[in-house]
């Protein structure tokens, strides 16, 4: 299964590369990886997307806790966060296309039904911009390419997240989260990395790479 993990490092260089040395010594692939500044000074964000099974979220978690560059680290998932992705799409939109000369007419519908932007216009291509869900996103190029359109190219950011904010009982049982009534909110302070177990340590885990 995917989890996305929201983790504030110090910006510093060479923390890109620990993250990464770190999901290869645990052998998780690692299917996105966004990195940015944050609120904080001398702090960055990173959504990090990964596959692995679901009793996996314990021991990554634990593992980037462990790395001193952490300053904190929080999974969410899709009910309790606001998870989007922005992705630009290079149409082929030239008279030879099989809509012809309507090419870049039904391009423009297409891209209101999902909400895209048209953001370049070229003799022989349509560069749309596109905000939201990974399965939106994968709905749009799945359409185009259906309808013989010719892609260019694709360039996607990966998955960004934000934990939502306070809602009323209504709101949280539609999101399918616990409703706040039923007893005092979850302390926001962040509890303390659990400890692993002799057999999920990995032997040099956190040494720098010598290469």
């Amino acid at each position: 299964m995917l989890h996305t993990f929201v983790a504030l490092v110090q910006d510093k260089p060479g923390v890109l590369t620990r993250v990464a040395s770190l999901f290869r010594r645990l052998n998780i692939n690692i299917v996105s990886l966004t990195v940015g500044e944050s609120e904080r000074a001398d702090t960055s964000r990173m959504t990090i997307v990964c596959e692995a099974p679901e009793t996996a979220a314990h021991r990554i978690r634990a593992s980037l806790y462990k790395l001193e560059i952490t300053v904190e680290i929080d999974e969410v998932s899709r009910s309790e966060a606001v998870i989007r992705e922005l992705c630009l799409i290079k149409i082929s939109a030239s008279p030879k296309e099989p809509n012809g000369l309507h090419s870049r007419s039904q391009i423009f519908e297409l891209a209101q039904v999902f909400r895209a932007k048209v953001v370049d216009l070229a003799p022989e291509s349509v560069m749309l911009e596109m905000t939201g869900s990974s399965s939106k996103i994968e709905g749009l190029i799945q359409v185009l390419r259906e309808s013989g359109y010719t892609i260019l190219e694709v360039s996607r950011t990966g998955r960004m997240a934000m934990r939502r904010g306070k809602h009323t009982s209504r709101v949280l049982k539609a999101l399918g989260t616990a409703d706040e009534t039923a007893g005092p909110a979850p302390s926001t302070q962040l509890p303390e990395p659990p400890s692993l177990s002799a057999d999920e340590t990995i032997p040099g885990e956190f040494a720098e790479d010598e290469t």
